[in-house]
């Protein structure tokens, strides 16, 4: 029986060779490699166990690889199939990934390249399969991924969840870092019209720029150094199914070009290649960037940004989420327990008044790495507020909220001491007009002059944006 949560991979090749690169791959790691010879043998261990991915010979003249493909992909379409075959060339690849491939790979095989590949078609598998519950009053104990919280602007973000999910529009999520950008596009995309099919993710800031294209996009043999067979890039893996793009905002621009007529036209063309692929994937995106100021800057393309911005759902930081941090607390001491195989403790009422007003910029997963820190150092006592007070500390949330704001203290604290020594003064209406042209002034330079766009960054009509541009002579 296969131990738990270890994933396990299928391997239908009657190569030993094959067998042989594939075991070493893998032999290092975690992974649980079942090598087979053939179709027969494929079915009867898929019937017996669960796999995480297939890699699956389509080369043998006696083997029916690619009608088998087929099959899986229809009666199984979440398991990710990663092809193989002595072929190289570009018509290999296209037909694997039609037939439902995730992934192709060229024989010989590079352990490298398979423990990669197979690694990546796990991980879209379980991000996919694993449930990410809605969950407002933290009832559902049971749940590894869950959205907690019943604040108001949480419950704004379940309905949008709700209103959003059913249809196939482009979906932007906008948030701060730690705010669970990625929990929403996979309740987005479980709750969504293609749920049956696959969850390609990419996170746009984590592939280095000069390999980010290929990736996206795929490349042809011989494209450029090092590109010794075709590869397919994420948004042929992505073709009737769900492509996720986080970290939006870190695209170049050269990239940005490319992702538009991707999004207006449907089609593509691979790095080094001619023939122009067609493509019908709902797109998700997410960014903790601001991407108006980057727009002013010239850093982010105004016409990607509204094809992207079809349906906005904007996750709040904790700041903004009154009476969300107990029932967040409880629900990660009850999780991270389990997974850490320690006893349930308890918090304190001062220690949770502690994280209430604690300055938390990493937000919900801050807050779980703080309890999981807790849990560790408490040794199965309840966890009081002193051990909180160390945690905090340690670690960005323990510092002094107003460092940020030193430079805007210390000015105010100047007018008060003037107005003190004149025995009297308007401290209050300098610093109101100052800061509010200031603001006022910062907001039109980024936009360019335009007062519409500058209006609502700045939460006013445009009527009052006039009038306070014409009170300041801006």
């Amino acid at each position: 029986m296969a131990l738990p949560n270890v994933p396990n991979v299928l391997l239908v090749d009657a190569d030993p060779e094959t067998a042989r690169v594939t075991r070493e791959a893998f032999e290092v790691s975690d992974v649980r490699l079942v090598s087979v010879p053939d179709i027969e043998a494929a079915e009867a261990e898929l019937m017996h166990r669960a796999f995480d991915a297939v890699v699956c010979d389509l080369s043998g003249e006696s083997f029916a690889g690619f009608d088998w493909l087929k099959t899986l992909h229809r009666t199984r379409p979440l398991l990710p199939v990663i092809g193989i075959a002595s072929a190289t060339g570009s018509r290999s690849a296209i037909e694997a990934v039609k037939a439902g491939a995730f992934d192709f790979l060229p024989k010989p095989l590079d352990p490298g390249e398979v423990c990669r590949v197979v690694r990546e078609a796990i991980e879209c598998s379980r991000k996919g399969s694993e449930t990410v519950a809605i969950d407002p009053r933290n009832e559902l104990a049971e749940e590894s991924d869950t959205l907690v919280g019943n604040s108001r602007a949480m419950l704004d973000v379940y309905k949008a969840l709700g209103r959003l999910s059913p249809t196939p529009v482009t979906v932007l999520i906008r948030g701060e870092t730690g705010t669970g950008k990625e929990l929403v596009a996979r309740a987005l995309y479980q709750h969504g019209h293609r749920s049956h099919r696959p969850f390609i993710t990419v996170n746009c800031a984590a592939i280095p720029e000069n390999l980010l294209e290929s990736e996206l996009f795929g490349h042809e043999k011989g494209s450029f150094t090092g590109a010794t067979a075709t590869r397919i890039g994420k948004f042929e893996q992505a073709n009737n199914a769900t492509l996720f793009l986080d970290e939006i905002g870190d695209l170049n621009l050269a990239l940005q070009a490319k992702l538009l007529r991707v999004l207006q036209e449907k089609r593509f063309h691979r790095v080094g290649g001619n023939e122009e692929i067609a493509v019908d994937a709902r797109i998700i995106a997410a960014t903790h960037r601001p991407l108006e100021r980057m727009i002013a800057e010239g850093h982010f393309r105004e016409d990607l940004f509204y094809r992207l911005n079809v349906a906005t759902i904007k996750l709040p930081p904790l700041r903004d989420r009154t009476g969300d941090i107990p029932l967040l607390t409880h629900f990660f001491l009850k999780r991270l327990s389990r997974e850490l195989g320690l006893p349930p403790v308890t918090m304190s009422r001062g220690a949770l008044s502690c994280l209430e007003s604690a300055r938390l910029p990493g937000n919900v997963r801050q807050l779980q790495n703080l309890v999981r820190k807790a849990l560790l150092r408490s040794r199965g006592y309840p966890i009081d507020r002193s051990l909180v007070e160390e945690l905090l500390q340690e670690t960005d949330g323990g510092e002094d909220p107003a460092r940020e704001t030193d430079p805007i203290r210390q000015w105010i604290s100047r007018l008060i001491d003037e107005a003190a020594a004149a025995g009297g003064g308007e401290a209050h209406r300098i610093a109101i007009e100052k800061i509010e042209s200031t603001l006022v002034g910062e907001a039109m330079r980024r936009s360019g002059g335009n007062i519409s766009r500058a209006a609502d960054w700045l939460g006013l009509s445009r009527l009052t944006v006039r009038e306070k541009m014409k009170k300041y002579r801006l």
